[in-house]
């Protein structure tokens, strides 16, 4: 009726939000580690990464292997930053998403997820992770048939995981293949090299009074 006060449109219920899938540390160590070692083996670092990238994925790999996940994810957070400083070569997509994301400075309002519920936020953020991975895991696949390694197999399961992630959403059909690629990298690609260590400098001969 005229007058009346202008009323805010009506909300519409909110759709339910798909729970992120629980995922362990074991798990977390493994998704990072396997497509890290594929970033060190790009072409980019001549064949031998610098030591500052080299001794966090080393304690990395070390503390998997041993079974000590939580150290294994701490030396990938610091592998992490190494790869977002600016003195090294561009790293292509997708493995620049394994730096540390570095965000641009915006008002809080400005994000579009900042009035989303917890629950919304974090099944955006596991989508998300889910589509990074699938990326790393295709990207992964194009550098090994780029550097004549035979991954038929892992180019089907990845595609069987760009498929159900398509059809279903996050499931756990879709992080098995993922992780079945990730296993395949770990036991079958090769290990970066270090880069050489200077040899010791030679002591200085004996002079005579020494030797006496």
């Amino acid at each position: 009726m005229p007058g009346a006060p202008n009323r805010p449109p009506e909300k519409e219920p909110e759709a339910p939000v798909t729970p992120p899938l629980p995922v362990t540390p074991a798990q977390q160590a493994l998704r990072r580690l396997a497509p890290s070692r594929v970033a060190l083996l790009l072409d980019l670092w001549k064949g031998a990464p610098s030591a500052d990238l080299m001794v966090p994925f080393e304690k990395a790999e070390a503390a998997y292997s041993a079974g000590d996940f939580p150290n294994a994810i701490s030396a990938l957070d610091l592998l992490s930053v190494r790869f977002a400083e600016p003195r090294w070569p561009t790293i292509p997509e997708p493995f620049r998403q394994l730096r540390v994301p570095i965000p641009a400075p915006m008002p809080p309002h400005w994000n579009p997820e900042h009035a989303l519920t917890p629950g919304a936020k974090e099944a955006i953020r596991a989508r998300r992770t889910a589509d990074e991975q699938l990326a790393l895991a295709a990207g992964t696949v194009a550098w090994a048939q780029a550097h004549q390694i035979d991954v038929a197999e892992l180019g089907r399961r990845v595609e069987e995981a760009r498929e159900i992630l398509a059809r279903e959403g996050l499931s756990l059909g879709f992080y098995e293949r993922i992780d079945a690629v990730w296993e395949a990298v770990l036991a079958r690609f090769p290990r970066p090299k270090a880069p050489a260590r200077a040899a010791a400098p030679a002591p200085p001969p004996a002079t005579e009074a020494e030797e006496a």
